[in-house]
């Protein structure tokens, strides 16, 4: 299988970027796109990097926020055939929070509606088909982690800490072992491995391709997170955009060569 990064907010080769993220997929004769950046900028590199976004079979949005889901009215226009699946429970109501105001970092507001004949909800753990799999969070408690991050969630009953239940994670079954994707980790890096780990008793984890969300965290705390990525026995990291420059030195500090940058036209093959 090969992965190439059409949008990342770290520029290459005159490839422009932005603070988002779109990851073209090539996987046994599919094409599968793992989200669409924060504008149409993921179909100027395409074309650039000589992927067709016509050709994609498959489309899958890792969680609901702008940054990942903003290009999706321009991949409906220019594809025709792919369903796009968003995790069940993917609503217009994800905010980020400062100080007492709530500022809206989610869907691009009607694509739900608007796209409704298209868009596929998963639920549980789902097969794209033989090899690809879509699986949800599993670890208990995640709305701590939204509190701690500000991240909230817009309800009936009013404002609720965000416990990531849009975010899921797309895993492939490949030769040297299962590839995860999970576009930002808000669920914890660590955690996602052993949900994986957990649905796939007896695999091997090859690598976990996607963010952080470290960037401005402590040094402690990034110390503790690369070493519980450590501690689960993946091969690779494959990390940018909301993982931060610092954050990932660090890593790189901690982790060594398994820590690789993500940036814009990056190729990736298992």
């Amino acid at each position: 299988m090969k992965a190439t990064v059409l949008v990342d907010n770290i520029s290459n080769g005159g490839l422009c970027g932005e603070w988002g993220l779109s990851i073209y997929i090539e996987y046994e004769g599919k094409n599968i796109l793992l989200d669409t950046g924060a504008s149409d900028l993921f179909l100027k590199n395409a074309k650039e990097l000589g992927k067709e976004i016509e050709d994609v079979d498959y489309a899958v949005l890792s969680h609901a926020h702008y940054d990942h889901s903003d290009g999706m009215d321009a991949f409906f226009k220019h594809n025709e055939k792919a369903s796009f699946y968003l995790r069940k429970g993917s609503k217009e109501n994800c905010y980020g929070k400062k100080w007492i105001f709530h500022k809206y970092i989610g869907l691009p507001k009607g694509i739900l509606e608007k796209q409704k004949e298209r868009i596929i909800f998963a639920e549980g753990d789902t097969s794209l088909f033989q090899g690809v799999s879509l699986i949800p969070h599993k670890t208990a408690g995640l709305d701590e982690i939204g509190r701690e991050n500000h991240m909230y969630i817009r309800t009936d009953g009013g404002w609720a800490a965000d416990d990531f239940s849009h975010e899921q994670s797309l895993v492939f079954d490949t030769d040297q072992g299962l590839v995860i994707f999970n576009s930002c980790s808000h669920g914890g890096a660590a955690n996602i491995i052993h949900e994986i780990k957990a649905t796939y008793p007896g695999k091997t984890i090859c690598a976990l391709v996607g963010e952080f969300h470290i960037f401005g965290k402590k040094e402690a705390e990034v110390r503790r997170l690369a070493q519980h990525i450590k501690n689960t026995g993946v091969k690779e990291i494959y990390t940018g955009h909301c993982t931060g420059e610092h954050s990932f030195e660090i890593l790189k500090e901690e982790l060594g060569d398994m820590v690789h940058q993500l940036k814009v036209g990056l190729e990736m093959e298992w």
